[in-house]
């Protein structure tokens, strides 16, 4: 926070505004809690930021064009997890990326800020299309969506933005704009300072032992899940394919097994034990999978629970999402009109009346 005057000259303590969301793919799944829900929530209850968190259905149709419902059914499902987590509509803005209009005006202008060889020259892209196996039918919306994110933080004059490590490139991607417009136009736009995972905290691999947690690879566990589908992943986890018997000595380093309970275990005496028990021999799988069940079950039945809850009231969860669209229509039209004023097509703000034709 930073201390500012109000209206009547007191000083006040302003909050910074912070800008995040997700893609509505699918479910979210645990990955995500850990690697982003979890801190979003702690930084909303901080009272330090003014979170504004958008469910990005602009940007998932970039490469799911041809089956919108997909994105249509995720909508909700997205909005019942971050309800279920605990972002909490009246402490953060929760909104639909199409439903902001100026976001898309926005991007537009935008878009002539930034060559093509830049946006080819962006790791992320690049490696997303690979990952996408788009080869040279990549779609136009997909190439250009850096800049498209780059309208939506600086729509909302977002100063901090949580994001991976693999988003760096992104969010200097949104730098380069805002300093292209304001040495062109004037100083209008926010420049935003990226919030990263601790070092060494890394993405949550798959059940598999894959690098990548996701629906398309059935590796995942969803907030969603209920606890006997819980249990049954859990049960199914990669471990040492090696450690056949109870008293073979077994491996730690890549068992996905020890790599979750590392995460979400508070009793990392406990986790040691584990650790050393299982080296030595002495330790079967089943008995180390069920203890890891426990673990998670303690941590993910309240979230089931809430989203259950909110689940009973489908037209709440929608109208918390139409009234958070509202607000945010506000805050993102404001930005436009100074935009548009500094680019110069505001060109019917002040009409000349005949005697000053």
């Amino acid at each position: 926070m930073f201390a500012m005057p109000d209206k009547k000259g007191r000083i006040f303590m302003a909050k910074k505004v912070l800008l995040t969301g997700d893609r509505p793919t699918g479910k979210l799944h645990i990955g995500h809690y850990i690697g982003s829900l979890k801190n979003r929530v702690k930084m909303q209850n901080s009272g330090e930021y003014d979170p504004y968190i958008m469910i990005a259905d602009l940007q998932a149709l970039t490469d799911n064009a041809r089956d919108p419902e997909k994105i249509r059914r995720s909508l909700v499902e997205v909005a019942l997890d971050y309800l279920a987590v605990g972002i909490d509509p009246a402490k953060s803005t929760i909104f639909v990326q199409s439903q902001i209009p100026a976001l898309s005006e926005l991007n537009m202008y935008y878009l002539n800020l930034v060559t093509v060889s830049r946006l080819e020259r962006n790791p992320t892209v690049k490696a997303e299309i690979q990952q996408k196996n788009f080869n040279r039918s990549i779609p136009a919306g997909f190439f250009t969506y850096p800049v498209s994110q780059a309208a939506d933080i600086t729509a909302f004059k977002g100063e901090v933005v949580p994001v991976g490590d693999d988003q760096e490139p992104m969010l200097e991607q949104t730098r380069e704009i805002v300093r292209s417009f304001n040495s062109i136009y004037g100083d209008v736009l926010v420049e935003p300072t990226g919030v990263f995972p601790p070092k060494g905290s890394g993405r949550l691999p798959g059940l598999d032992g894959n690098a990548k947690m996701s629906k398309s690879l059935g590796n995942a566990i969803y907030l969603a899940d209920d606890a006997a589908t819980l249990t049954k992943k859990v049960m199914s986890m990669y471990t040492d394919p090696n450690h056949i018997r109870v008293s073979d000595p077994g491996q730690v380093e890549g068992n996905m097994v020890f790599t979750y309970l590392d995460v979400f275990d508070p009793d990392k005496q406990q986790v040691q034990a584990l650790k050393e028990q299982y080296q030595a021999g002495g330790l079967g799988d089943v008995k180390l999978k069920r203890y890891l069940n426990e673990v998670l079950e303690a941590e993910l039945a309240p979230i089931r629970e809430r989203r259950n809850e909110f689940a009973q009231d489908l037209g709440a969860v929608y109208e918390i999402l139409r009234q958070g669209s509202i607000r945010a229509n506000e805050v993102a039209n404001q930005t436009l009109q100074e935009v548009r004023a500094a680019i110069g097509v505001n060109y019917f703000d002040n009409i000349p009346t005949p005697n000053q034709g």
